[in-house]
């Protein structure tokens, strides 16, 4: 007679030795993993275990908690595309003048740098001066900007990894130079959801000019779900196809919407893990309440005219008012809940340093018409937050992609581009007012001290959110990703409370 427990063996199933056996061996399992849990060893339980948001699939831009409490509630990056010159604007080099006109140390005749030769050293093109009560040695580039030397917060030491527009432009908004990852809006979107139930979670404002050269790259979602891309509007290009048909009634209009919210609803119950028919959906009805609250939030004629005269909206050149109005439209996002607002200044439709901070050629020329464009409307938009109590628990980061050389180069008027050392400024919630961080060396081509990864800005922008950037993470074709990779640092020295 076969052995019982070989033939329910081989039927998959268990005899009572069996039973007992595993029945043993689970217990002491599920002993040993509450062990491990009360001494905090377990998996679930890691300081470093990923952090996925919840997301209502009827809802994914409902209000999400951070990881902890943060100092911001909402940011702001005014991205200067193009790559603005540190050594004409932020970062004072004594050295530099003295040394103008003579070869670059340790530098061979004619070294090549990404568009070739280059010359020898040149002083900036615009004097220094001391600015506020901090005494910040500030360019007279941008005399509106430097006026608020106390409230900003300097990095001096950033670092990039390309020397080429599209890919850095790539890195400093989605931390990858490759195309196809999510920018930092749609992280953060994707992390903590909006605050305004009729705007979207995270608005691109392109300069009235075109759009960067890694174009939609900078508000895209990547591999995120789709409804966490950022939104691309300024004011002078709304939101299109926002209005209702005019041969529809507004009755019918809203019995039509009625409808189709129903049968979304019945559709998405059949298919409960759909993200992007939950997404698809969301869009619509978040695209209907916008037909109300973006033509409100757009509507620039609602600001008083001391506003708009003190952003320069007045202006008669059609490209300073326009970025004006782009400034009064961030604010106004910003202070109806939108999370997260990416003000672009520069534009490739032009070609190289026409329309952007690309100064190869004629850099002081083309500077000279650049920086009005950016200087006092940045500052009464950073006043204007300031005034209206929204500073207090907003972010505001000034970056551009890296920097460029302390050399003219070789037969031209300009710089050639340098990721090994450049300027980024903060100013609001959690960061120190007036203070500098970093070094690059005597004459501005290399960080020294302090050196700071665009990782490392990363980190420190999530973690003013209350975000952990090595927690907050998305699976995707097999591997953990996060905005910051596997690399990234808090500046803590930057911060008021750690």
């Amino acid at each position: 007679m076969p052995d019982s427990s070989l033939s329910n063996a081989g039927r998959g199933l268990l005899n009572r030795r069996q039973f007992l056996e595993h029945a043993g061996t689970g217990l002491g399992g599920i002993a040993l993993a509450s062990l491990l849990a009360n001494q905090g060893l377990l998996a679930a339980e890691n300081e470093r275990t990923p952090i996925r948001p919840v997301i209502r699939p009827e809802n994914p831009q409902a209000a999400r908690a951070p990881h902890f409490s943060g100092k911001a509630k909402r940011v702001l990056v005014i991205f200067c595309s193009g790559a603005c010159s540190q050594l004409e604007s932020w970062d004072y080099k004594p050295a530099l003048i003295k040394m103008d006109g003579r070869p670059m140390p340790g530098a061979k005749e004619g070294f090549l740098t990404f568009q070739g030769e280059n010359g020898n050293l040149v002083r900036p093109q615009y004097a220094f001066k001391p600015r506020g009560q901090s005494g910040k040695m500030i360019s007279e580039l941008f005399p509106h900007l430097g006026a608020l030397a106390d409230d900003l917060c300097f990095i001096h030491s950033m670092t990039a990894k390309s020397n080429t527009h599209g890919p850095a432009e790539n890195q400093m908004s989605t931390g990858f130079t490759l195309d196809g990852f999510p920018s930092m809006g749609s992280w953060v979107s994707y992390a903590l959801g909006s605050e305004a139930d009729d705007l979207p979670a995270f608005v691109a404002i392109p300069d009235p000019r075109g759009v960067p050269q890694a174009g939609v790259n900078n508000w895209a979602n990547g591999f995120l779900p789709a409804v966490f891309q950022g939104t691309p509007f300024n004011a002078q290009k709304p939101i299109y196809n926002l209005e209702a048909p005019r041969n529809r009634s507004p009755v019918s209009n809203v019995a039509a919407r009625d409808l189709l919210k129903r049968l979304n609803e019945r559709h998405l119950a059949e298919y409960p893990g759909d993200f992007e028919l939950s997404a698809r959906i969301a869009s619509y009805e978040l695209a209907a309440k916008m037909q109300l609250s973006v033509p409100e939030v757009g509507d620039l004629s609602r600001e008083s005219a001391a506003t708009l005269r003190d952003y320069g909206a007045d202006d008669s050149d059609p490209v300073r008012s326009g970025f004006a109005k782009n400034c009064i439209l961030a604010r106004r996002l910003l202070e109806r809940g939108v999370r997260f607002v990416q003000l672009f200044n520069g534009s490739y439709a032009m070609g190289e340093g026409i329309g952007n901070w690309d100064g190869h050629r004629k850099l002081k020329e083309q500077y000279d018409i650049h920086a009005p464009i950016l200087d006092r409307p940045a500052a009464a938009l950073i006043r204007d937050l300031k005034q209206r109590g929204l500073l207090e628990d907003t972010l505001v980061v000034w970056t551009t992609e890296f920097g460029r050389m302390p050399t003219f180069q070789k037969g031209a008027s300009g710089r050639d581009h340098n990721p090994n050392g450049f300027t980024a400024w903060l100013t609001g919630a959690g960061v120190k007012p007036g203070f500098s961080y970093g070094a690059t060396d005597d004459l501005g081509h290399k960080a020294v001290e302090g050196v700071t990864t665009i990782y490392d800005l990363h980190a420190t922008i999530l973690h003013l959110l209350g975000l952990d950037h090595e927690r907050l993470s998305y699976y995707h074709n097999g591997i953990e990703r996060r905005l910051t990779d596997v690399h990234g640092h808090v500046v803590k020295d930057i911060l008021t409370t750690v």
